[in-house]
């Protein structure tokens, strides 16, 4: 118990379970990206700091309930996961002495026992670092996004799997893989420079757009969001556009990421329940994360204008600006957004592209509009995803059509894994049940 006699607070040991396994959740959200970058700083070894930041939890779960949940949880952790790193240096280490190894062997270098007392607790690019170590080019791209999703997202196995259509044990064992590569190849844990960097920052953009969206709408679970999963996104794009300022699609996925993230406060009730965009109160909108997003927008669209290419990032952020432009919903530029879509459509082709052109075109040209877009694409297009008969199920809804609609949001409901969004298609289903047609 020699952890707690650094801080000076903890909450009285009578704490519920409830509130300290609460606890435990919300400071392992908002900093197990940050925790596993320091340490992998410190160890230099990315499997180890995350065996490292477990270990913490662990610990965490043990102790909090009954002796208190401590005034600052994250440090808690760290010190408890550094405390857990040196126990595994020294125990290296005296191994090592009783078998007459040194270090890494082949070298013939001794390695030392690393000073993790001595070192900053957090460094602020440690989680960047981390995004560019997960996104190495030794490992396939599949492999790096569900790499960075786990350890800078948070994401568990079982959310990855699902993002990928995979079981649970063949993506624990491709993380675990991954993770031995890099510790194999002694992978560095620096932030690249020139045409390296330039390599990897289409994964590294892709990745932070992933655990953004998760964030926005998260998957699975009781919650509609995971603010802090959004949040951590749109830092880490912040810092990728600081580090590469004169790339338009870096730009462009702050700007995107930041005006969509405006919406967050707007998007549920005080139930918590999910409200959608056009019934959002824009008042709750982050004016602040507006203005930056758009003034990213701006920046890329100068780049752009001198002749630097521009992507889906760009497109998507320029989408999102028409809607934080509109005061209300009715003053959206739905013929402008469907034109958008258009360009993307025809950039960067693919189903979630024409599902969202399909919702453009049903409020730019009427609802028969957009269930033309959608009619093209396959019943099973995007596998047991509720995006297609949800969307399908408004289209309906608004051509005036409440029993096919019904029926939609009904098998949307069905599909989906996230228990807000669940309520929120079955509420829609029934309320066009009762609209539709006595036969």
């Amino acid at each position: 118990m020699a952890e707690w006699t650094h801080y000076a607070g903890v909450v009285p040991a009578d704490t519920s379970a409830d509130d300290a396994s609460e606890a435990i959740i919300t400071a392992w959200r908002a900093e197990s990206a940050r925790l596993v970058g320091a340490l992998t700083r410190m160890t230099r070894d990315v499997g180890l700091a995350e065996d490292l930041a477990q270990d913490a939890l662990v610990a965490a779960l043990e102790q909090w309930p009954t002796a208190g949940v401590p005034d600052n949880p994250s440090a808690w952790l760290m010190t408890t996961a550094k405390r857990r790193g040196i126990d595994h240096f020294r125990r290296a280490d005296v191994l090592r002495r009783k078998v007459d190894e040194i270090g890494h062997a082949a070298g013939g270098e001794e390695e030392t026992m690393p000073d993790l007392d001595a070192q900053v607790d957090h460094i602020e690019d440690d989680v960047l670092r981390l995004v560019f170590l997960t996104c190495h080019p030794a490992l396939s791209a599949e492999s790096r996004a569900a790499l960075t999703l786990r350890l800078v997202g948070g994401l568990t196995t079982a959310e990855i799997a699902r993002g990928f259509l995979a079981t649970e044990s063949a993506m624990g064992q491709r993380i675990s893989r991954a993770k031995k590569t890099l510790s194999q190849m002694h992978a560095e844990f620096e932030l690249p420079t020139g045409a390296e960097r330039t390599a990897r920052l289409d994964v590294v953009m892709a990745v932070i757009y992933l655990s953004f969206n998760e964030g926005y709408t998260a998957t699975a679970g009781k919650d509609w969001m995971r603010p802090d999963l959004s949040n951590e996104a749109m830092r880490l794009a912040r810092m990728l556009a600081a580090l590469a300022p004169d790339e338009p699609e870096v730009l462009g996925l702050q700007a995107l990421l930041e005006i969509q993230g405006s919406r967050t406060a707007a998007r549920i009730d005080e139930s918590g329940a999910p409200v959608l965009l056009e019934a959002q109160d824009r008042t709750r909108w982050d004016q602040l994360l507006i203005r930056r997003g758009m003034a990213a927008l701006q920046r890329a669209e100068l780049l752009a204008a001198h002749g630097k290419p521009v992507g889906t990032y760009f497109l998507q952020a320029s989408i999102a600006v028409q809607h934080a432009r509109a005061a209300d919903a009715e003053d959206t530029n739905w013929r402008r957004i469907a034109a958008l879509y258009d360009v993307l459509a025809a950039a960067a082709p693919g189903p979630v592209v024409e599902v969202n052109r399909a919702v453009a075109h049903g409020r730019a040209f009427g609802p028969d509009a957009g269930l033309a877009v959608l009619d093209g694409l396959g019943p099973d297009v995007l596998g047991a995803s509720p995006l297609v008969p949800s969307v399908r199920g408004d289209l309906l809804e608004r051509a005036g059509l409440h029993g096919p609609a019904s029926e939609e949001f009904t098998e949307a409901a069905a599909r989906t894994r996230n228990e807000s969004e669940r309520a929120l298609l079955n509420r829609r289903a029934e309320q066009n049940r009762a609209r539709a047609p006595k036969s």
